[in-house]
């Protein structure tokens, strides 16, 4: 018994001096080392990730479209403020917090969803308005000569969202933002006429009937949220209407659970946008609008967008069933779109009106 334990103590020495060995505290020391890094690492990215998750704040339009003319009120001319509010969205998606994280492939942008969502619908509204602007408002009739930057200027902001390089996303965007700057110049120059604004209730009825749509497929989807059966009414209202492949005549709509906070943010990107849109039209088209009575009707889908912009006040986005215990972010944020959308068709509806 007492070599039994001799030999215990004796193992137990042996155990101590390799621990404490030089060449086993270096190693061991190195691990630390590298496990202290990684933490510190793990704890700036998450700090980084949090700070970079907030979506931009709201700007003035008008404010902002005087900086873009130097703060001269005299070259606020027809069409300046709608075109500096492209010009600013354009600029927010690429200078706010973090910058462009749709294309980010370190972290934390690479772990990141909300925002590159979030950029993902203000994009969209951005191409929407840039392609009304070239192809509608910057032109007088169907077979006008269209404006060469506006010509440069669309298809740059219709690039992939998501390249990284060769070439990158933001430099293509980039170049849009030039094309459309160079406009601007030339629009609030008055020695040069060639870069022209119409505003006409016609061009602004082509641009909203875009709107719509937009805006019904987001409702859509929003909506889609808590699974729904819908009757098919693809063909409805035209009795010789065809469609290329037959669907059934009840059909399950349902957006999958892993896509409702990015179809969420997604719509906080388009109306955040849109809402900016729409304060520039409410200056560039006012005379338009007053002449048929419609300002108040725009006014409208405005409030609708803003109260879709309201903070959130939870940390994750919460899609209960339809009549749950627990709210639905998702049919909320339907709730404003749709509203936003009925407007936007009254408000079509007033244009068309002589």
């Amino acid at each position: 018994m007492f070599q039994s334990l001799l030999q215990r103590l004796r193992d137990g020495l042996w155990w101590l001096r390799d621990l404490y060995h030089p060449a086993n505290l270096k190693e061991k020391g190195l691990l630390w080392s590298a496990a202290l890094i990684l933490a510190a690492l793990l704890v700036v990215t998450g700090v980084l990730g949090w700070y970079w998750n907030e979506e931009p704040a709201p700007f003035e339009v008008r404010e902002f479209a005087l900086q873009q003319v130097g703060g001269d009120a005299e070259r606020l001319v027809v069409g300046a403020v709608y075109t500096s509010t492209l010009i600013g969205i354009g600029e927010t998606l690429l200078d706010k917090r973090g910058g462009y994280l749709s294309n980010d492939i370190m972290p934390p942008g690479v772990w990141m969803d909300n925002i590159p969502n979030w950029e993902f619908g203000a994009l969209v509204m951005l191409r929407d308005g840039a392609a009304a602007l070239r192809n509608h408002f910057s032109r007088s009739q169907s077979q006008s000569v269209e404006d060469a930057d506006l010509a440069r200027a669309e298809p740059q902001f219709n690039f992939q969202n998501d390249s990284w390089i060769l070439p990158d996303t933001e430099g293509e965007y980039r170049k849009g933002i030039e094309a459309l700057q160079r406009y601007l110049r030339r629009l609030t120059d008055p020695a040069r006429q060639q870069a022209q604004f119409y505003a006409r209730a016609d061009n602004l009825r082509q641009y909203l009937e875009i709107v719509g749509k937009r805006l019904g497929s987001l409702s859509q989807r929003l909506s889609a949220s808590v699974g729904q059966m819908r009757i098919n009414t693809d063909l409805a209202g035209d009795s010789h209407a065809q469609q290329a492949t037959g669907t059934p005549p009840v059909v399950e709509v349902r957006t999958p659970w892993l896509q409702l906070d990015d179809v969420f943010y997604e719509a906080r990107g388009a109306t955040w946008a849109l809402r900016e849109l729409l304060h520039a039209i409410e200056y560039d088209f006012r005379s338009i609008l007053l002449k048929k009575n419609a300002l108040v009707s725009l006014r409208q889908i405005i409030r609708e967008l803003e109260e879709a912009q309201q903070p959130l006040l939870s940390p994750v986005i919460l899609n209960g069933s339809g009549f749950g215990l627990f709210a639905n972010y998702s049919l909320t944020m339907a709730n404003y779109v749709a509203r936003a959308n009925a407007a936007v068709i009254d408000l079509r509806d007033l244009l068309q009106q002589g």
